[in-house]
């Protein structure tokens, strides 16, 4: 208590603070401390109060012990405090009277599983933290001392529950082999309460969890099991402790046949049941007598998942005969317990699953059992397994109805060939009347009866595909039949006016649809006229591209004159080239040099202004023509794009609300539309080509004028060395820049 004094402080002298002042104070501080060694030993102390000041402590503290339980769950030890507190403050004391509220007792629940929840929680972190925590707990099953062992046991199965990676360290330690050496040493079925924690153990190891189980059957332990289900002749007087052990041993076998599990591990492990002879021991036991009824109820639906899906053991479960006399078949057995209204309903129900899984996926035993219906195959002299299921049919045990009319209908379900053998099947209603069909004698039942599920289940539900498989309603059983008979009854017995009231809907449907395919009908004419537009956009845009052509090739024309000229004044400047200084002192002393020289000086200057104007025609030209060409190209790419885009969604919303005329109707149109956009791209193309060809001629053509300028400038060297001084010097690096420039636009152009 000197923790509370220094919690709640000193009092003046001659007052001692109360139990309230007391409790509150230690509540401020479990609320306000930062530091969780404070909390905790506020806890402590609200827990030495808690029986002294139970009401205290439950109003005032009640919410700071719930708060600590949610957000310090880390710290099992400020936990066990805080549940210890909320225990003493409900429970009661031994001295006082016991409060057996149902409040009360809840939360005594309650608190028990949270605590060994918080206890196997403390100690798998124990376990885990230790390298071979897991080992040492395996060792204590080895032990000699009995008691050592059996709490072994015991701690393993709390670790166990729910603690997939403990299952897995448990498992691989070895301790299938030791558990079953257990079993058999404490005498398997006969043995005590050590055989039933062995098996609750391994229930815990292999119950959702694959690798266990898969581990379990290639380590050989399924057929380990065979000797568990040897009970012998005298099945009189089965203890309590036998029944549950056998039990426990029954759903283990399930566990590893589960219809849950994955298919190769189920079917695997159906295979090696079969073959080690335990399938053959399961079925002793069904067809023995003085077993007790859960234990026989349990043993039909353990049978009824080792032969599901598995041919096999179908086959093997078919050849069953029950030790009469005569000797019946098993199923004919089961089946006379299930349309027996004196059986238990749980013995009933599980023979009808083990019928079901005997069916499953089994159109060999769907045969043999419709075969039995058949009049040609019919012993009067022996019980079939088709008779008892027309027996049940029309009993007046609605049970009886139900469970033979869904074996009925398991025998059809998903087998064609049966439903066309069942219509053959006749029945005798009654003395000196003639047989009627089993069809029609359950549409006669369905028909006449008046209570309202027989009427609606053939007139409602069936015809709009109902399901009797995945309903949640029983409805009668006949109807069951009835549906995997034929897909769909002819028309309802009785008309409904949900019926009628889905027959307007209909209509006014169509008529919705009429309309939308009227509104499509005009729409495809606007596309239409549409397309017509484009196409004399294409045509307008062709003939420009015409007229572009001419003005091309009216330039090529003036180059190919100046390329002549040129040519003239090469051959010119030839002769010059032949007559050497000589020449020029010849001409000069003649007076015939400056004549000659000013005439080639003009026509240096005509050539050279010549190719100026040509160069500044083909650029304007060009730019004429790359622009003309993008917007050409973009504008029919663009309207093709759109007008595709759209006739594609507007087919698709016609589809879904339209006949199938207008379907085709919109195909041809939109098959035309792409047609037509093809086209466009071909002359696209075709336009592409030309425009790169045009660009290739110019390209030659730039090339040539380059050879020009640089014979030009040649020309200009020559009249330098004949003595001629050239004025215009600028003009010259101005033109060779301007020649630069150009290459460089050359460059650029070819680059793009």
């Amino acid at each position: 208590m000197n923790y509370i004094w220094e919690v709640v402080g000193r009092h003046p002298t001659g007052q001692q603070p109360t139990g309230a002042e007391t409790i509150q104070k230690l509540c401020d501080r479990v609320a306000s401390s930062t530091l969780l060694e404070d909390r905790r030993d506020a806890v402590r102390a609200l827990k030495s109060l808690s029986k002294k000041y139970r009401m205290e402590v439950g109003t005032m503290a009640m919410d700071h012990l719930v708060r600590i339980l949610q957000t310090d769950r880390a710290d099992t030890e400020i936990l066990g405090y805080a549940l210890d507190t909320l225990y003493n403050i409900v429970c009661s004391d031994e001295e006082e009277e016991p409060d057996n509220s149902p409040k009360n007792n809840n939360f005594i629940f309650i608190y028990s599983l949270l605590y060994g929840f918080f206890s196997r929680y403390l100690v798998s972190n124990v376990v885990f933290s230790h390298s071979i925590g897991v080992s040492r707990l395996m060792d204590l099953l080895a032990d000699s001392r009995e008691v050592i062992r059996n709490d072994g046991l015991l701690l393993l199965q709390q670790l166990t529950k729910g603690n997939t990676a403990i299952q897995k360290i448990v498992a691989f330690e070895n301790a299938f082999e030791r558990l079953l050496e257990i079993i058999t040493e404490e005498g398997s079925s006969d043995g005590g309460i050590v055989v039933e924690d062995c098996l609750l153990l391994l229930l815990n190891l292999l119950k959702n969890n694959s690798s266990n189980q898969n581990f379990f059957k290639e380590g050989s332990y399924v057929q380990k099991m065979k000797p568990w289900f040897e009970v012998g002749d005298d099945n009189s007087g089965w203890s309590a402790q036998k029944v549950t052990n056998l039990h426990l041993m029954l759903q283990l076998v399930r566990v590893m046949v589960s219809p849950v599990n994955s298919p190769g591990a189920t079917t695997s492990c159906q295979k090696a049941m079969f073959q080690c002879g335990l399938l053959q021991q399961l079925c002793t036991i069904l067809m023995a007598t003085g077993v007790p009824a859960d234990i026989l109820t349990e043993t039909i639906n353990t049978v009824s998942e080792v032969i599901r899906g598995s041919e096999v053991n179908q086959d093997y479960f078919a050849s069953v005969n029950a030790p009469s006399n005569p000797p019946r078949p098993a199923i004919v057995v089961l089946l006379m317990s299930m349309v027996n209204e004196r059986q238990p309903f749980v013995l009933r129900c599980a023979v009808l699953y083990c019928f079901q899984c005997f069916l499953y996926k089994n159109h060999k035993g769907q045969g043999e059992i419709v075969a039995t219906l058949l009049p040609s195959t019919i012993d009067a002299n022996s019980i079939s397994a088709g008779q008892l299921l027309c027996g049940g049919l029309f009993s007046a045990d609605s049970l009886s109805n139900w469970c033979a009319a869904v074996a009925l209908a398991h025998a059809l379900q998903d087998n064609l060939t049966q439903k066309e053998q069942l219509l053959r099947v006749q029945l005798a209603t009654s003395l000196g009347k003639p047989p009627v069909s089993l069809l029609q004698q359950c549409t006669n039942i369905l028909s006449q009866g008046d209570k309202l599920d027989r009427r609606v289940s053939i007139s409602a539900k069936f015809y709009y595909s109902y399901d009797p498989f995945t309903s949640s309603i029983m409805f009668s059983p006949f109807s069951v039949v009835l549906y995997l008979f034929i897909g769909m009854i002819t028309k309802a017995v009785l008309r409904s006016s949900e019926e009628e009231k889905k027959e307007e809907e209909v209509k006014k449907t169509l008529e919705q649809h009429d309309s939308i395919v009227t509104q499509y009908k005009e729409l495809i004419r606007e596309q239409d006229s549409q397309i017509n537009e484009l196409k004399e956009q294409v045509t307008s845009q062709s003939s420009q591209n015409e007229k572009l052509q001419n003005t091309i090739t009216q330039q090529f024309s003036q180059i190919q004159q100046h390329k002549d000229q040129y040519n003239i004044l090469k051959l010119k400047l030839g002769k010059d080239n032949q007559q050497t200084g000589n020449q020029a002192e010849a001409a000069h002393v003649n007076g015939v040099q400056p004549e000659e020289l000013s005439q080639l000086r003009e026509q240096l200057e005509e050539l050279q202004r010549q190719n100026q104007l040509l160069q500044t025609q083909l650029t304007e030209k060009d730019s004429l023509i790359t622009s003309l060409e993008v917007e050409l190209l973009k504008a029919q790419l663009q309207s093709q794009t759109a007008e595709i885009t759209q006739l594609q969604s507007e087919r698709q919303e016609l589809l879904r609300g339209s006949e199938t005329t207008v379907s085709e109707l919109m195909e041809k149109e939109l098959a035309s539309a792409t047609s037509t956009a093809a086209i466009m791209l071909s002359e696209k193309s075709k336009l592409q080509q030309e425009v790169q060809e045009s660009k290739k001629e110019q390209d030659d053509l730039l090339m040539l004028l380059a050879d020009q300028d640089q014979k030009i400038l040649s020309l200009k060297q020559r009249l330098k060395d004949l003595g001629e001084t050239i004025e215009d010097e600028d003009d010259l690096d101005s033109r060779d820049q301007f020649d630069d420039d150009d290459e460089e636009e050359e460059e650029e152009e070819c680059d793009e």
